[in-house]
């Protein structure tokens, strides 16, 4: 579950990076996604915007979209892209038989 916190740091890590490229990361629907390079451009209380380079176009993501997953967004530091937020780790599934106290 997302809470005001999440979106709280995550508005104030984005801030804190506007004009770094980043790489964008989605799913365009049916198995098909998307990655793309860009560079953070604004910041707004529900929403930040980003300009690929490709060509040159301004789209706007909210904080929620990365929250959820809906969108990645990797940061570049100087030497290499990383992940605004960690990747999940896996569940671990219970196996047959083992018993939970």
């Amino acid at each position: 579950m997302i809470c005001k916190a999440d979106i709280a740091n995550l508005k104030t890590d984005i801030v804190d990076k506007l004009g770094q490229k980043i790489i964008v990361k989605g799913s365009l629907g049916r198995s098909r996604v998307f990655e793309k390079e860009a560079t953070i451009e604004k910041a707004y209380p529900n929403i930040f915007v980003v300009k690929y380079e490709e060509n040159n176009r301004n789209v706007t993501y909210s904080y929620t979209d990365v929250l959820t997953r809906t969108v990645e967004v990797d940061v570049f530091d100087g030497n290499q892209y990383s992940p605004l937020i960690p990747p999940l780790e896996p569940k671990k599934k219970a196996v047959r038989g083992d018993a939970v106290n």
